[in-house]
C-alpha cells in the first residue's frame, strides 16, 4: 500500500458513474466539432433541445434551427473570445418550437474549447441544462446575467430596425407578431386604437377569426386593462390568473377563454398622447421582472411610433390615390366593333400622383375620341395641369373640332396657365414663378364603323399596330411640340385604318423607358409582348385586351408589395398610362393580308428612315433576307425620288399577301405629279437616274401607273423566288 494513497473510511462507497448523475440532475452533454461542422448530442441533450431524447449527431444548420437567430448569432461572439483567451464559453440560449414561434424553454450553455493547433479548428465540449422561469414574486431576487442584457439589446436593435421600415399599419402588426423577445415570448398579441369614446382592435396575432368580436367596441369606461391603460396612459402587468380575476372581475369572463397564464398592457403613446395599448399576452406565468418591463416598454414606444407614421403614410396615399382616381376617367360603355383597355401605375417613389392621364370622349359626328398624355413631373402641381388639361381637351373636342384644332387650342390653353404662373406676383416663391410645364399628348377621333383613325400628335410616342397575324409596327404620325411650349404650334393630321382584329397600342413613355430602356429598346421589350400575345378568345367583351394591359405593366414594374419584389420593382422612375384599342368583328371579314400606309411630307425628309424601318418591321419573318435588304431599297429609292422631283408629299402602301413561303409583297409609292419617270443609262459619276434600273434587277415585277391626280410607282416581290440581285 502506498503511503499518499487516501485512507479508505469505512462506509464508503464508490462514486456512481459520472453520466448517470449528470442525467439525475437534468444536464445534458454536447459536442461541436466546428470542422466537420457537426454536433453530437447525448439523449438529455436532444431532449432539451426539442428533439427525441436519444444520442444523436446533427449538422450545425440542424441545431442552429433550434435556437433563436439572436441568441444563435450571439454565442458566435462569445466562443470566439473564449477560444482566443482560453476560457469558459457561458451563455444563455433560447430554444425555439418546429415553426419558430415560441420558446420552448431556456438552457444555460457551459464549454470548453479545445484548439488544435495545428489548423486552428476547435471543438467545444460542454454541458446544457434548464433554466426555470422564477415564480411570481421573485423577480427582485433574480439576478440578470450579462448574455441576457445582450440579447435584449440586440432584440431591440433588430425590433427598431424591422418596425421603422415598416409602412403600412398590416406591415407594422406582422412585424409585431413576428418578434421573440429574449427569454420570454408572447403567443397572444393584440393593439388596440381609439374610436370616439370606445376601443378598437387594430390587429391581432395567436387568435382565431372571431376571437376579438366582443372587444370591438368596447367603451372607454369598461373595467377592462386596456381601457384603463387608454385612460390612465399607464401600463398594466398581470402576472396571473388569480391576479387578473381580483383586479377585473367584470371582464376576466372575456379572458378567461384564452387560457393564458401573464398579460401585459402598456400604453401606445406619441409626443404625450396615448393613441392605444398593446396587448402582450403569455401561455405560461411570467413574473415581469424591471428588465422584461423595460423592454416591453420600449418595444410598446417603437411599436407606437410606427404605428403613427403607418397611419399618416396611409392617410397620405389616400389622399393623393383618391386625387388621382377622381382625375382618371371611367372607359364609358362599350363601343360597337370595337374593344378598349387602359391602365395607369404611378410612379414608384415619392407621392403617388402624376400628370400621366388617358381619356375616352364621345363626339357630337358619332364618333370616339381617345387621348393619352404626360403632363411633365409626379407631384401634386402635374396632376393639377393634368386635372386642368384633360377638362380642356374634353371641352374642345365636344365642341366637335377636329384633331388638329384641338391641340391648337390645349397648347394655347396651356401656355396661358403656366404663363400666369411663371408671371405670378412678387409676392409668390421663386421656385413657382421659374416653372414652367409642358405636356406631351396624343389625340385620335376613331370611326367605330368604318376603323378610320384620324390622329393628331403632340411630342408623344408613336402608336404601335399589332395586326391580325401578330405582326407589330410603329406608326409614323406626323407632329408638332408639345403642349405649353409655342401658343402657335400647329398639328398636322394622320389618317389610318385600323383593320379587323388589328389593335393599337398608345402609352406614355413610362412604359417604353422605365428600367434604364431608351426607346429603341423599350420598343424592343413592348413589341415581344404585343407579338406573343394570344387574340383568339377576343371578342367584342374584349377580355383578351384586358389581359394583354395587364401583362405589358406587369413587365415593366412587377408586384408592388415591398414584401413580394419582383425584378423590376425599384424601377419604377416614371408614370405609366396605357392605351388599347382594337378592331373587332366577325372572323370571316378578317383578312390575312398585311397592309401599312405611311405619308412622307416634303417638310420631313427625316421620315425617309422611318418608311425603311416600316419596310423591315412588315417583312421581319420574310424568308429570304436578300430580298428584304431589296425591297428597302427600293422604298427608299421611289420615296427620295418623289422628294427631290415632285413638290408634293410622297404615300407609301405596302402589302403582303399569301401563306408564309410564298407569299407576294407589293410596295406602291404615289405623289401628286404628272411627270412619269423615264428610264436612263447614267454614267459612272452621275449623282441619280439608277432608281428604274434598280428595280429592274431587284423587283420580280415593277410598273409605273398614271393617275387622274398623279401617278404611282410601284414593285412586286415573290417569297421564295431568292434574290435577282444574286444572279446580276
Amino acid at each position: 500500500m502506498r503511503t499518499d494513497d487516501p485512507p479508505q473510511q469505512a462506509g464508503d462507497d464508490p462514486l456512481p458513474p459520472v453520466r448517470d448523475v449528470l442525467t439525475a440532475i437534468a444536464t445534458g452533454l454536447w459536442r461541436w466539432d466546428n470542422a466537420a461542422g457537426v454536433v453530437t448530442l447525448d439523449a438529455e441533450a436532444a431532449r432539451l433541445l426539442g428533439l427525441p431524447a436519444r444520442a444523436q449527431t446533427l449538422t450545425e444548420a440542424g441545431v442552429r434551427s433550434r435556437f433563436h437567430p439572436v441568441d444563435w448569432n450571439e454565442i458566435d461572439g462569445i466562443v470566439q473570445l473564449a477560444v482566443a483567451e482560453g476560457t469558459l464559453a457561458e451563455a444563455r440560449l433560447r430554444i425555439m418550437d418546429e415553426q419558430g414561434r415560441r420558446v420552448l424553454r431556456i438552457v444555460r450553455s457551459r464549454s470548453k474549447p479545445i484548439v488544435d493547433a495545428a489548423t486552428h479548428s476547435y471543438e467545444l465540449i460542454g454541458t446544457l441544462q434548464e433554466v426555470t422561469e422564477p415564480p411570481p414574486g421573485a423577480a427582485h431576487r433574480t439576478p440578470v446575467t450579462g448574455d441576457w442584457r445582450r440579447s435584449r439589446e440586440a432584440f431591440l436593435l433588430d425590433a427598431g430596425r424591422a418596425l421603422a421600415e415598416a409602412t403600412s399599419t398590416e406591415e407594422v402588426l406582422r412585424v409585431a407578431s413576428g418578434l421573440s423577445m429574449p427569454g420570454f415570448s408572447p403567443d397572444g398579441l393584440g393593439v388596440f386604437g381609439i374610436e370616439g369614446d370606445r376601443l378598437k382592435v387594430i390587429g391581432h396575432h395567436g387568435h382565431k377569426p372571431g376571437d376579438d368580436t366582443p372587444f370591438m367596441a368596447m367603451p372607454l369606461d369598461t373595467d377592462y386593462p386596456a381601457a384603463e391603460v387608454v385612460r390612465t396612459g399607464r401600463a398594466v402587468y398581470l402576472s396571473s390568473p388569480e391576479e387578473y380575476h381580483e383586479r377585473y372581475p367584470a371582464t376576466w369572463p372575456l379572458a378567461q377563454r384564452f387560457e393564458r397564464q401573464s398579460w401585459a398592457f402598456l400604453p401606445l403613446t406619441v409626443a404625450g398622447r396615448t393613441m392605444g395599448a398593446w396587448l402582450a399576452a403569455f401561455a405560461y406565468p411570467v413574473s415581469f421582472t424591471p428588465d422584461e418591463r423595460a423592454v416591453l416598454t420600449t418595444v410598446a414606444r417603437m411599436l407606437a411610433q410606427a404605428l403613427s407614421r403607418a397611419g399618416v403614410a396611409e392617410s397620405e396615399r389616400k389622399l393623393t390615390e383618391g386625387l388621382q382616381r377622381s382625375m382618371l376617367p371611367l372607359l364609358g360603355p362599350r363601343i360597337p366593333g370595337m374593344s378598349v383597355a387602359a391602365r395607369y401605375v404611378p410612379t414608384g417613389g415619392g407621392l403617388q400622383v402624376g400628370g400621366d392621364w388617358y381619356d375616352m370622349i364621345p363626339l357630337p359626328n358619332g364618333r370616339i375620341a381617345f387621348v393619352i398624355g404626360d403632363v411633365q413631373g409626379h407631384d401634386v402641381r402635374a396632376a393639377g395641369l393634368m386635372g386642368q388639361l384633360r377638362i380642356a381637351l374634353r371641352a374642345y373636342a365636344s365642341e366637335g373640332h377636329r384633331p388638329d384644332a384641338v391641340l391648337s387650342r390645349a397648347t394655347r390653353f396651356l401656355s396661358g396657365i403656366t404663363d400666369g404662373i411663371t408671371g405670378g406676383s412678387s409676392g409668390e416663391a421663386a421656385g413657382d414663378r421659374a416653372d414652367p410645364r409642358f405636356a406631351t399628348c396624343l389625340y385620335v377621333e376613331a370611326d367605330p364603323a368604318s376603323g378610320v383613325l384620324e390622329m393628331a400628335r403632340a411630342g408623344h410616342p408613336e402608336p404601335a399596330i399589332r395586326m391580325a397575324d401578330g405582326t407589330v409596327v410603329q406608326r409614323p404620325v406626323a407632329g408638332g411640340l408639345p403642349l405649353g411650349i409655342d401658343p402657335d404650334a400647329d398639328y398636322p393630321t394622320t389618317r389610318l385604318v385600323l383593320e379587323a382584329g388589328e389593335t393599337m397600342l398608345v402609352c406614355t413613355d413610362g412604359l417604353i423607358e422605365t428600367g434604364g430602356h431608351d426607346l429603341d429598346s423599350g420598343w424592343t421589350r413592348i413589341r415581344k409582348i404585343l407579338e406573343e400575345y394570344d387574340a383568339a378568345g377576343d371578342g367584342d367583351g374584349g377580355d383578351g385586351l384586358e389581359e394583354l394591359a395587364d401583362t405589358l405593366v406587369q413587365a415593366v414594374h412587377g408586384p408592388s408589395s415591398h414584401h413580394t419584389t419582383g425584378p423590376l420593382a425599384d424601377r419604377r422612375e416614371d408614370d405609366i398610362a396605357v392605351l388599347l384599342l382594337r378592331r373587332t368583328g366577325r372572323p370571316e371579314l378578317r383578312t390575312a393580308a398585311r397592309r401599312t400606309v405611311l405619308t412622307v411630307a416634303q417638310a420631313e425628309p427625316e421620315r425617309i428612315a422611318g418608311a425603311r424601318q416600316h419596310v423591315r418591321e412588315l417583312l421581319h419573318d420574310w424568308a429570304d433576307p436578300d430580298q428584304v435588304d431589296s425591297a428597302v431599297l427600293m422604298v427608299s429609292e421611289m420615296v427620295t425620288n418623289v422628294l427631290v422631283h415632285t413638290d408634293g408629299d410622297a404615300l407609301l402602301v405596302a402589302e403582303v399577301i399569301g401563306e408564309p413561303g410564298t407569299r407576294r409583297l407589293r410596295a406602291e409609292v404615289s405623289d401628286s405629279s404628272d411627270d412619269l419617270p423615264h428610264k436612263r443609262h447614267p454614267g459612272e459619276l452621275a449623282s441619280s437616274g439608277r432608281g428604274l434600273v434598280l428595280m429592274e434587277l431587284l423587283a420580280d415585277a415593277w410598273g409605273v401607273d398614271p393617275r387622274g391626280d398623279g401617278k404611282s410607282i410601284w414593285f412586286e416581290l415573290h417569297e421564295g423566288n431568292g434574290s435577282p440581285s444574286g444572279e446580276a
